[in-house]
């Protein structure tokens, strides 16, 4: 029979959202459960927003603009950068891709930490690049110095996600520093910083403003967390002029939505109301993780709305008895659990299932 589809893709995984309450009402029978698998803000949009949204949606029967020419000239004011600088696009998710499409030929290389953002292999992979995985430090960060070594003549992009997912450690100032003067000028350095609004660590940078002036540094934000977007996928990246066109020429056209692009404005008039709920979710960020390490789990500092638990081979047993407690968290198989912060309500639920479940796969 003929093949109809690459070959390489056959062993590449599909990417894997995090469970949701439906599936515990099909599989175990819970109607009454708490969702900490997808790192999203417990509260709810912010306040306008649905609004926004609503009377977007009175001319859905239109294209949106395609230049997103309001939402792109808001951001570039508020990061005082060239508007030309700066796209949006379908989440930063989609953005990686374009942005590997943008610079990548077949068989380039694409280095990335791992472990790291599962979508880096996925993109990697369908744009016919070669990934390489540089493992984690012991302390679960990126080994800055390992992935610097690798880079090879055919190396096009490097991601950095700070802090990292699904770990939560950063890397701090005179790391990226150093970093950044071993790579090549011809090299794209990717700091992805998803998590950027949740950073209270004064030593991480915020990458725009200490390297955004770099020619081979593009930065990547989303507002799906700490802006609540999550279900309407907005993301930008800023960068050189000269990547910010050639990801625009691959851009799906009208990729961002009228919805999206109206309450991504209404989002960003509410920048103090954002910082009071990070506030919280950072709060508990630290209460959390505190019980956790009382009940002798190492987990490592988190600058972002989760915290990892590095269970190795105990990661699915662990997620599974959660789940029978009605608490969905993220396992990744022989490596650990990365949980996500919610209310202290639904934070005081989880710690009791973890310690009832740290017992069981004792």
């Amino acid at each position: 029979m003929t093949r109809l589809t690459r070959p390489d893709l056959d062993g590449l995984p599909a990417y894997v959202p995090g469970r949701n309450l439906a599936d515990l009402a099909r599989e175990l029978g819970i109607t009454e459960a708490i969702k900490l698998a997808s790192n999203e803000v417990p509260y709810g949009p912010l306040p306008g927003v649905p609004e926004a949204a609503a009377e977007a949606m009175l001319h859905s029967h239109r294209y949106p603009d395609m230049a997103v020419a309001e939402l792109r000239d808001t951001l570039a004011k508020r990061f005082g950068v060239d508007a030309q600088r700066v796209v949006t696009g379908c989440g930063s998710v989609a953005l990686t891709e374009l942005l590997i499409k943008a610079t990548c030929l077949p068989g380039d290389e694409v280095i990335y930490a791992w472990r790291s953002f599962e979508a880096y292999p996925i993109v990697a992979a369908g744009a016919a690049t070669t990934s390489v995985r540089i493992p984690n430090t012991a302390a679960h960060g990126h080994d800055l110095p390992a992935m610097a070594a690798a880079i090879t003549d055919r190396t096009r992009v490097i991601f950095v996600c700070n802090p990292n997912n699904p770990t939560g450690t950063a890397l701090r100032t005179g790391e990226i520093a150093r970093f950044l003067a071993a790579v090549p000028s011809d090299v794209l350095v990717v700091l992805d910083e998803a998590y950027r609004e949740l950073v209270t660590d004064p030593d991480v940078p915020d990458g725009l403003e200490a390297y955004g002036d770099r020619q081979n540094v593009a930065v990547l934000r989303t507002m799906s967390k700490a802006w609540g977007l999550a279900g309407l996928r907005m993301g930008y990246l800023v960068a050189h002029p000269e990547v910010a066109t050639a990801v625009r020429k691959v851009l799906t056209p009208f990729s961002t939505s009228t919805v999206a692009q109206a309450a991504a404005l209404a989002a960003l008039r509410q920048a103090d109301e954002m910082a009071r709920r990070c506030a919280l979710v950072t709060v508990e960020r630290d209460r959390v993780t505190e019980a956790l390490r009382n009940l002798e789990v190492d987990v490592p500092d988190s600058q972002a709305n989760f915290v990892w638990l590095p269970l190795g081979d105990g990661a699915l047993p662990f997620a599974a008895y959660c789940e029978r407690q009605g608490v969905i968290v993220r396992p990744f198989p022989g490596d650990g659990v990365r949980v996500s912060i919610g209310t202290s309500a639904e934070n005081d639920l989880f710690l009791a299932a973890a310690e009832a479940a740290l017992k069981q796969i004792a």
